[in-house]
């Protein structure tokens, strides 16, 4: 598997592809919980504090998967519908939140100034160990930028808490609808003026890559742990038929996008691998 169009800009999906949302979103609901629970000056009624004193960290990781599964049903009914009132993603998530505390009996648990504060989690989610280095190496041949659902003041912050050195930030927010709509890859493109064959996606999960692809882009497939939403029968069926165009697997010495990089001809120095090794 290779790109058939020698690329000028790759754009890339950032919510588990670029970030591990799932390890800080889980860890600050467990910390915040944690110091609500141990304040000498939080007013908790009995029921709440004792639903929250039998939250585990396994708990609160479900908890965590409810609120990102709700994000994505949320984009994509709006993505597929334009009547549906546009919403940020920023909103959607505290307004997500709000709803999941009241489903998990956890109402109270924080003041509205303190669940306004973590539905922002969003903004601080810290990078796989091979993200900055893998992009920093693409920036020698190509545009990188990052394409994804996230409204735009969530994705400058999330540059600069993960120092991810994107060349370009795009949000699906500039195009008024959500990925996998045809606006949000063409729009891309058209935002760098380039061609849409001159464009690679890159994301962990298949269902953003087969849309990418079917409007035009080439893809590249990048697993990451507890990532891809399509079984084992579908991820195998779509590497056979071949129309992902590079694919990187889990598996020992992963490198996620330090192996793109190589894939796409950049010139990896001996102490970014010997770094990376050290650190997997």
């Amino acid at each position: 598997m290779a790109l058939t169009t020698p690329p000028r800009a790759l754009f890339f999906d950032v919510f588990g592809t670029c970030v591990d949302w799932r390890t800080t979103v889980t860890q600050a609901l467990n910390t915040h919980s944690h110091a609500t629970l141990n304040s000498a000056t939080a007013s908790l009624a009995s029921r709440v504090r004792l639903k929250a004193s039998d939250m585990t960290l396994a708990h609160w990781g479900d908890f965590a998967q409810q609120w990102r599964n709700a994000y994505k049903t949320f984009t994509r009914k709006l993505a597929a519908d334009p009547s549906v009132p546009w919403k940020s993603v920023d909103d959607h998530h505290l307004n997500s939140l709000k709803e999941l505390l009241a489903q998990w009996e956890l109402e109270g648990l924080w003041t509205d100034e303190e669940v306004r504060a973590l539905s922002l989690v969003w903004h601080r989610l810290d990078p796989w160990s091979d993200s900055v280095q893998g992009v920093a190496l693409l920036n020698q041949l190509f545009w990188t930028a990052t394409l994804s659902n996230g409204n735009v003041s969530l994705l400058s912050d999330l540059k600069v808490h993960t120092k991810i050195p994107f060349t370009h930030l795009l949000s699906a927010e500039l195009f008024g609808t959500y990925k996998p709509s045809p606006a949000v890859y063409r729009g891309a493109a058209d935002k760098l003026g380039l061609p849409i064959k001159e464009c690679v996606m890159v994301a962990a999960h298949l269902n953003d890559l087969w849309a990418a692809k079917s409007h035009g882009m080439q893809v590249v497939y990048v697993q990451r742990p507890g990532e891809e939403e399509w079984s084992d029968d579908e991820v195998d069926k779509a590497r056979g038929e071949g129309w992902v165009d590079i694919w990187v697997s889990l598996g020992e010495g992963h490198k996620g996008f330090v192996t793109v990089a190589e894939k796409l001809g950049v010139d990896l120095p001996v102490g970014h691998a010997r770094k990376l090794s050290s650190s997997a």
